[in-house]
């Protein structure tokens, strides 16, 4: 299994596509220590949100390295953003611009066409599937794309990332009265940085997923990762900061959760 699924209740689900940090064995021994080390993790982001089960809201997260294949990525690895390169869905380069892969390693077409096979599709039809589910069920759907980010990344962003970061695609991605909530529940996280839509606006699945006319509604938070955890290897996880953070997810993920149960009552 690529990805572990939980069925819920509720309009809302949340999907945690680079949760995941293991590679297999065949993959690994081709990649360069930066490749191994897999720094672009959205480390202990399920530990994060454990909360999940108790609210019993559905979720879906990775299990294998995002080095190993991207979920977030278009399959055609077109740029998500204007005036960048390919959003490659085997990356080969980290954030850094370190190597991935030895010389002479690197993945061909056929080996990229499998890793979609085997580990892009999947989770998509199983994100899909508890959409749809959801869907069917209330008549609209909320998507959160939770992910984690170090705070300072200069390839990817200039200068400190704010703590808390959310994405819309410039309010396309959901309803306006949707995004409105969730700043104002973002806003109430005193202590604590934020911004919408700059520099991050929502990756392939905030995009794709969110649909408003649609009722499907979709919106990315990348948290930075100073707020809960050591931001260089090992990535020790911090009780304090972890414990700290953790109620304000959970106020954001009830908002979501409270907005979409709204809508489908009428």
């Amino acid at each position: 299994m690529v990805y572990k699924a939980v069925e819920g209740t509720g309009p809302l689900v949340v999907s945690m596509p680079h949760a995941g940090a293991l590679t297999p064995e065949e993959v690994a021994e081709r990649m360069t220590d930066a490749g191994r080390a897999a720094a672009d993790t959205d480390w202990h982001v399920n530990r994060l949100y454990e909360f999940l089960d108790e609210l019993e809201v559905p979720h879906i997260r990775s299990i294998y390295s995002r080095y190993v294949c991207d979920l977030n990525r278009p399959p055609d690895g077109s740029p998500l953003y204007d005036g960048q390169g390919a959003s490659e869905l085997v990356p080969t380069r980290t954030f850094d611009g370190a190597a991935i892969y030895q010389d002479d390693c690197e993945p061909g077409e056929d080996e990229i066409r499998s890793r979609w096979r085997d580990y892009w599709q999947p989770y998509h039809l199983a994100l899909a599937n508890l959409m749809l589910q959801a869907k069917d069920r209330y008549g609209v759907v909320v998507l959160l794309e939770a992910h984690t980010t170090r705070s300072q990344i200069p390839g990817l962003f200039d200068g400190t990332l704010p703590d808390f970061n959310l994405g819309t695609r410039d309010g396309a991605s959901c309803a306006p009265d949707l995004r409105d909530r969730v700043v104002a529940a973002v806003q109430q996280a005193e202590g604590y940085s934020h911004a919408v839509d700059h520099p991050f606006k929502g990756g392939f699945i905030t995009r794709s997923y969110g649909r408003p006319d649609e009722g499907t509604h979709a919106l990315q938070l990348e948290l930075a990762q100073r707020t809960y955890m050591q931001e260089s290897p090992p990535w020790t996880y911090s009780n304090k900061g972890g414990g700290l953070v953790r109620p304000h997810l959970r106020r954001i993920v009830e908002t979501m959760r409270d907005w979409a149960e709204a809508q489908a009552q009428g």
